[in-house]
C-alpha cells in the first residue's frame, strides 16, 4: 500500500462551494493564472492571478474535477471557455463574507524528496523534551 495520497484540493474545493452555494452566497475562486494549462480571460489578470466567480448563476457547464475546473462564462458580454488545472486554485471563499480556505502551493517534488531509497521505513520524530507544567499563583 502506497503512503502517498493525492491531493486533496479538489475535494476540498467541491465541499466549499457546496458549502458556499448552501448558504446562498457567491463562490469565488483565486487562481494562479500562470499556471501553464490556465485558460482565462488575460484581461482580467492582475499579478499573475485572476479571481473568478463560479456560482450558478455566472456559469454554465461548471466542472469540478479532480484534476481540473472547467466552465463557460462572458467576460464583457464575450463567451468564453475557462479551464485550469485544480493545483491553479490558489483560494475558495464567499465574496459576501470572505469565508473560505487558501491552499498552499503544493509540491510533488518535495514530498517525493522526503522518502528516501537507502531507508524505506521512515522514522517517526522524536518528541520534543518534555517540561513539567509550571502555575504561578497571582494575587
Amino acid at each position: 500500500m502506497s503512503d502517498i495520497m493525492t491531493s486533496n484540493r479538489a475535494y476540498l474545493v467541491r465541499a466549499l462551494f457546496d458549502w458556499i452555494i448552501d448558504n446562498t452566497l457567491s463562490p469565488y475562486l483565486l487562481v494562479d493564472a500562470s499556471t501553464p494549462q490556465a485558460v482565462v480571460p488575460q484581461q482580467f489578470v492582475e499579478d499573475q492571478k485572476i479571481v473568478l466567480n463560479i456560482s450558478p448563476s455566472a456559469t454554465s457547464n461548471l466542472v469540478l474535477g479532480n484534476d481540473a475546473i472547467a466552465f463557460n462564462a462572458r467576460f464583457s458580454g464575450q463567451p468564453m471557455n475557462v479551464s485550469f488545472p485544480i493545483d491553479a486554485v490558489m483560494a475558495i471563499y464567499a465574496k459576501e463574507n470572505g469565508q473560505g480556505m487558501m491552499f498552499a502551493k503544493e509540491d510533488a517534488t518535495a514530498l517525493l524528496d522526503n522518502e528516501t531509497e537507502s531507508d524505506p521505513e521512515p522514522k517517526p520524530p522524536t518528541p520534543p523534551a518534555s517540561k513539567r507544567p509550571t502555575l504561578k499563583v497571582v494575587k
